[in-house]
């Protein structure tokens, strides 16, 4: 029997696809109405005092930063360094939060002189993620500065890569535990005897909990210093434990271990009750699978929670209900990915799945999507807040991308039930021509079993006589000893090969329906996708989000696309002529990397013959006429001939900054260029 692709027009499936587009649209529908809500993740510097760029008569006596929402602050976590990098404060940091508002302060030293002063902070946000900044202020004017900070961003470098990395492969393990389970218990209870899915459930526990504690022990450089060796310093691991990250993390190995005993339990006492002998072992085998649901869904949902406490759902508004509706989104994403693991492994490597089970996993990713799609919207609504954040800052453009790919499953999981239906059609058929040829082969087995027995026998019996003539009773104790012996090697050896036969006819059955090859090859590019689509949800988790990055923009005066813009490095050309002899040619400027902070600046100075010209003095200020900072003068040293630099450029704030360079090409002779760049 043949099977052919499905078409379109079939009634079914399209009775399934109308059914996904009408919640699909639904749902969209409601998000779109609400998105002119607020919320906020990742905390946000919306104040300062004194202000960005601010230039005071006197020294204040202290610094305060006022956040969107709760922070964890360190002792080292406010530093002010005067014009030569020194430390210009007490050290002494102090929480000066209210009611709705938080503020944290530090007070500075006596005596300080007149210049521009850098103020450098580090915080970690309510929904666990590490942000910093910088920003400078003047007293009584400006001047040069030589202080430096960071110029790579909190939670930025190895460690962060590897931070990521360990969070990436806690959410697959996750998945591939909870949804492996999942499947076996309500989609194939007889997969739980199947070495390749008991093999799967358990790889998943081992690279959850390995990436649990490679977390624990990367949080500290994580949230602090950025360098790995910290990973293993005592003090650091104890300040961590006392976080409500490294709280929700040891509860997770604590969690881990019940998985440990439910995993114990599911691959050992449930799976040797695969199939009851009589009512009673059958009402125990049902027990026990209810019981494992139970236990298993509460442990599940458990380990969903440490991650729902400790990140973005624990912060914002409504976090009662976003904390619960987080454990459900990443409940349904666990059932329906790794079930679709599940499923792929089984369709490859176990010998056998009824169509059945296919089945009743469709009905489980169905209702799984649904529940992903409700959570996930209320989610993204929570997090970007408005339109032109959906589309406008990386958060909004990665979220709208993870949409994009779930929609892509959706259509190729469509396939997949079409697929299901043809296996169904023709498994009958399968099941008939595998049972005709087990009979053959089972026949031809039991007629060489008969052969070899009575051979045995024979040969049992002459030498019993030959041993009674020659040896007495201790002979025929020894020829029944042999006879025992030989048969159970016989035995076993039948056994092996009834086994070996069985698989082998399995596989040819297998092979042999093309339905169920269509099956594995809509299944493994659902598992393609399922697997950028976790890469990206991963990178979603420690994005800041589209409502932080508009409270940003209200602060600098700039717009979301401002704020949430990515840094580049400033590359700009700029004609000169000061009208003396040899004085035209053209300005290169760089600015790398191009962002708030520290930056390294780059002049080229060519003459009009295109060849680096050698000029007396070059100078470059930094306006930005929103807020009123600035100028920034900036005084460059000569590194060679047509080439000057500078390290250590603070630049307050994103925003679009007017650029002004300074060309003097003799004593007399000199001139201002300008030009708008954006600095991200």
């Amino acid at each position: 029997m043949t099977a052919t692709a499905p078409r379109l027009g079939q009634a079914p499936g399209q009775a399934i696809l109308t059914r996904l587009l009408l919640v699909t649209t639904v749902l969209l529908g409601t998000v779109f109405t609400v998105l002119s809500g607020t919320a906020s993740a990742h905390a946000a510097l919306t104040g300062s005092s004194p202000e960005d760029g601010a230039v005071v008569a006197s020294a204040p006596k202290d610094i305060t930063l006022t956040f969107s929402e709760q922070i964890a602050m360190g002792d080292n976590s406010i530093r002010v360094l005067d014009p030569g990098n020194k430390r210009a404060d007490t050290g002494k940091i102090r929480d000066l939060s209210g009611t709705g508002s938080v503020r944290y302060g530090v007070g500075l030293r006596t005596g300080l002189p007149d210049g521009t002063y850098t103020v450098a902070w580090q915080a970690v946000s309510a929904d666990s993620h590490p942000v910093s900044g910088a920003f400078t202020f003047s007293i009584g004017a400006p001047s040069e500065t030589t202080a430096t900070v960071p110029a790579e961003e909190a939670g930025g470098g190895l460690v962060g890569t590897l931070y990521g990395a360990a969070r990436y492969v806690s959410y697959a393990g996750f998945i591939l535990l909870v949804g492996g389970a999942a499947f076996i218990l309500g989609c194939w209870q007889r997969g739980a005897s199947v070495r390749p899915l008991q093999r799967l459930v358990v790889q998943g526990w081992l690279a959850l909990t390995a990436a649990t504690l490679v977390l624990l022990l990367l949080r500290n450089p994580y949230t602090g210093s950025g360098e790995l060796g910290d990973a293993f310093d005592l003090d650091g691991l104890q300040d961590v434990l006392a976080t409500k990250t490294g709280a929700a993390l040891v509860s997770r190995l604590l969690l881990l271990g019940a998985a440990a005993l439910f995993v114990a339990v599911l691959f050992g006492a449930y799976a040797k009750r695969e199939s009851p002998r009589d009512e009673e072992e059958s009402k125990e085998r049902k027990d026990l699978t209810f019981g494992l649901a139970m236990g298993g869904t509460v442990v599940a949902a458990g380990i969903a929670a440490t991650w729902a406490l400790s990140e973005h759902a624990s912060t914002g508004i409504q976090t009662g209900l976003a904390m619960p509706v987080d454990v459900l989104h990443l409940l349904a994403v666990a059932v329906w990915l790794g079930g679709l693991t599940a499923l792929l492994v089984a369709l490859y490597r176990a010998p056998f799945i009824d169509s059945a089970a296919v089945r009743r996993f469709s009905r489980t990713a169905f209702l799984s999507v649904v529940v992903l799609a409700a959570t996930g919207l209320y989610q993204s609504w929570r997090q970007v807040g408005s339109w032109p954040a959906l589309g406008e800052t990386a958060y909004g453009q990665l979220l709208l991308v993870k949409v994009g790919l779930v929609a892509v499953l959706v259509g190729i999981a469509w396939f997949s039930r079409r697929w299901t239906g043809r296996l169904a059609e023709v498994e009958a058929g399968t099941e008939n021509a595998a049972e005709v040829e087990a009979d053959t082969e089972l026949g031809a087995e039991a007629g060489a079993e008969v052969g070899a027995e009575a051979g045995a026998d024979v040969e049992a019996e002459v030498e019993a006589g030959a041993e009674a003539k020659t040896g007495g009773r201790t002979g025929s104790d020894t020829v029944t000893a042999t006879a025992v012996v030989g048969d159970s090697q016989r035995a076993t050896q039948l056994a092996r090969q009834r086994a070996a036969l069985a698989s082998a006819r399995q596989k040819r059955v297998r092979d042999a329906d093309p339905a169920r090859t269509g099956l594995r090859r809509s299944v493994l590019a659902e598992a393609g996708i399922a697997v950028v689509l976790l890469a990206v949800t991963t990178v979603l988790t420690s994005t800041e989000p589209g409502r932080t990055a508009e409270l940003e923009a209200g602060r600098t005066g700039g717009t979301v696309a401002d704020a949430a813009a990515s840094a580049e490095p400033v590359d700009v050309r700029m004609p000169f002529d000061t009208g003396g002899q040899n004085g035209k040619g053209t300005i290169r400027l760089t600015l790398d990397p191009g962002r708030s902070g520290a930056n390294v600046m780059h002049i080229y100075v060519d003459g009009a013959d295109g060849k680096p010209l050698d000029v007396p003095e070059v100078k470059a200020a930094f306006t930005l006429t929103a807020e009123r900072i600035g100028p920034l003068p900036i005084v460059p040293d000569r590194f060679a001939p047509g080439h000057w630099s500078a390290d250590s450029v603070q630049i307050p704030m994103p925003g679009d900054w007017r650029l002004q360079v300074t060309v003097r090409t003799s004593d007399i002779d000199q001139t201002t260029v300008d030009k708008n760049v954006k600095i991200g």
